[in-house]
């Protein structure tokens, strides 16, 4: 993966100014040197400055950008961030039209895919990306996100300007973008986070390409345009059937998201999702005569303080080395300490531009710096549960009968935070609703589909559409601070197209959760671990960081000058800190619960005083 930034303008002409453009684009490139340690360049025109933060994973000594390509007399050049998993068919399909390629780089081949499609291309790709090319013979600039949002890119229009980067930290280098939160922003915050409405940046005058969209700037301003959205029709294809092919879709994507020339590994957690991603790479291994490296994570006194939920049915640990026995993996554990785990919600912060899913962030931020020391790429089993229907709120009256996001049903948890002078001027609830509306709109529906069936492709429509995007942005941000790939193989958006249509019944069928991909993967697995019940990422149990969390709170409240006060309540976060945790009830998904609301405020707190945010109510 990489970092890209930059800046164009194509009714203005750089050259006069070119020392000073190319190192303001040289300072944006640098604020991302962590997603790509290895190599950096800038390019510039007339019209535009791009700057490249690079992290080898193919073509090692040919895949240099920014990369430059010349095709009827016209130079197109790009900044790409991410890998393409066809690249082979594509170079295969554009040879035949002619095109000589130079490098074994799928940089190339996105390049040349451009050059010949226009913007048809992102149609043609298959993978995980988000670039920008400055196109001389049309006069614009191409910038374009992944269907599923997997790679960030955003951007400002700043002076008739377009400002675009992979992270908002980049953009902040650009003169005149100053970190400010207008009403919209802190209702993102406070209402919808760690989730964030899709084209939005929380900034006031910054957004981002929405995922399966592209933009093109020219004199003429900024337009985007979808490219791809989710559809609904009628599944024909019998449960035997859908099984086959959910098994060659999954295999399928696995195996070429394995195409590395560094390093890599898998992340297993002994659950469902990591265990067939697991186990799939272990044997394409096992044939090249390899061994596949795997890691797992939990905290330091789990084992003593674990306690199971309904959320958290039993430990990861006994499931785990069970497929490290049967894949023969060469296996490493990683724990976490509490005080480790406190510190790093500051630094994901940092790697995020924003307050995040509190030590959910932490500790993979850390985790993923530990495997960065061994491996440059590990695949990971994200999405899984959005798109096979895994959650407990696929399964709750609950989810059906309310009318909000049914991961945060219960707004007034956080609301109840907020000083009455800023819950006055935000009135959060009516926007989170209004987003909520807004998503509900956008469902495909299906002519003939019964309220039940209906309400059902609503919940799985609104999953992948916000939670996946929200733990997709996640894992992107808290690896790439650490400049590992992290790759996401149910993300495949075949995988994921194909899924969304079939019937609940097969989804949970004979009344087994996620039993369309169990009986999918019951070749790959050991029946324990094809059966194990869902257990989500782990969090600490250890009553010693919470301790931590509330000492650091307690400081922060002592501070009358504490720039979170401009928006919570004394009072109530007072209040907060004497009550007793309660792990049972998350506020956000099926993590964030007592400790991690805590968290969440330190990290808000943070936030404004690392940024100097100004806010304009």
């Amino acid at each position: 993966m990489c970092g890209i930034a930059g800046f164009c303008d194509y009714s203005a002409d750089f050259t006069n100014e070119a020392p000073m453009l190319g190192e303001i684009a040289r300072k944006m490139g640098s604020t991302l040197r962590h997603r790509g340690p290895d190599e950096n360049g800038v390019f510039l025109s007339r019209h535009a400055a791009f700057a490249h933060q690079r992290l080898a994973v193919v073509d090692i000594k040919g895949g240099k950008q920014p990369m430059t390509a010349y095709t009827g007399g016209y130079r197109y050049t790009a900044v790409y961030n991410g890998e393409l998993y066809n690249a082979a068919e594509l170079r295969a399909e554009l040879e035949k039209d002619g095109y000589v390629f130079d490098t074994s780089s799928d940089t190339e081949v996105l390049l040349k895919c451009y050059i010949q499609y226009g913007t048809d291309c992102a149609e043609k790709l298959n993978g995980i990306y988000a670039f920008a090319v400055d196109d001389e013979k049309n006069g614009r600039c191409f910038i374009c996100r992944d269907r599923f949002g997997v790679k960030p890119l955003f951007y400002s229009l700043s002076g008739g300007r377009l400002v675009f980067g992979s992270e908002i930290k980049a953009l902040f280098e650009y003169p005149g973008i100053k970190p400010v939160l207008d009403r919209q922003g802190l209702c993102e915050v406070l209402g919808l986070g760690p989730a964030r409405t899709e084209g939005v940046g929380v900034f006031k005058g910054i957004n981002e390409i929405k995922p399966g969209c592209f933009g093109i700037f020219s004199k003429d301003g900024f337009t985007e345009k979808t490219y791809f959205r989710l559809t609904s029709h009628e599944h024909e294809e019998s449960y035997e059937d859908t099984v086959r092919h959910v098994r060659f879709l999954v295999e399928d994507s696995v195996e070429r998201q394995l195409v590395s020339d560094v390093p890599l590994c898998t992340f297993l957690s002994g659950g469902l999702d990591s265990s067939v991603i697991t186990a799939l790479a272990a044997n394409k291994y096992a044939e090249s005569g390899k061994t596949l490296s795997t890691y797992s994570f939990d905290f330091t006194g789990n084992d003593k303080y674990f306690r199971p939920t309904a959320f958290q049915p039993d430990a990861d640990k006994p499931f785990a080395q069970r497929m490290v026995d049967f894949c023969r993996t060469d296996h490493t554990y990683l724990e976490c300490g509490n005080v480790k785990l406190a510190d790093c919600l500051y630094n994901a912060v940092d790697a995020k531009d924003l307050p995040g899913m509190a030590d959910v962030d932490s500790s993979l931020l850390y985790f993923c710096s530990l495997v960065k020391k061994k491996h440059i790429v590990a695949l990971s089993g994200e999405c899984a549960d959005e798109i096979f229907g895994g959650y407990p709120w696929f399964h709750k009256k609950e989810a059906f009968e309310g009318h909000c996001f049914p991961w945060s049903p219960d707004l007034s948890v956080r609301t109840g935070l907020i000083s009455p002078e800023a819950a006055d001027a935000l009135q959060i609830d009516k926007y989170v609703n209004m987003r909520y509306e807004e998503s509900i709109a956008q469902v495909p529906a299906l002519s003939g589909e019964s309220p039940q069936e209906k309400r059902r492709r609503e919940i799985s429509f609104l999953n992948i559409k916000w939670f996946m995007s929200t733990l997709l942005e996640r894992k992107d941000r808290m690896s790439m601070a650490s400049g590992l790939e992290v790759r996401v193989p149910y993300a495949d958006h075949r995988i994921v197209e194909y899924v969304f249509n079939a019937p609940w019944s097969y989804k949970c069928h004979g009344g087994v959760v996620k039993s369309l991909l169990r009986d999918a993967a019951k070749p790959w697995l050991p029946a324990e671990i094809d059966t194990r019940k869902k257990s989500p990422y782990p969090k600490t149990h250890n009553p010693g960081y919470e301790k931590i969390i509330k000492e650091r709170l307690r400081h922060v409240l002592d501070d009358s000058y504490a720039p979170v006060y401009k928006i919570i309540s004394k009072d109530a976060a007072e209040k907060l800190l004497g009550e007793k945790s309660d792990y049972g009830k998350p506020w956000f998904g099926q993590l964030m619960a007592g400790p991690q609301l805590m968290a969440y405020i330190l990290q808000i707190n943070y936030w404004l005083a690392k940024y100097n945010i100004k806010i304009e109510l």
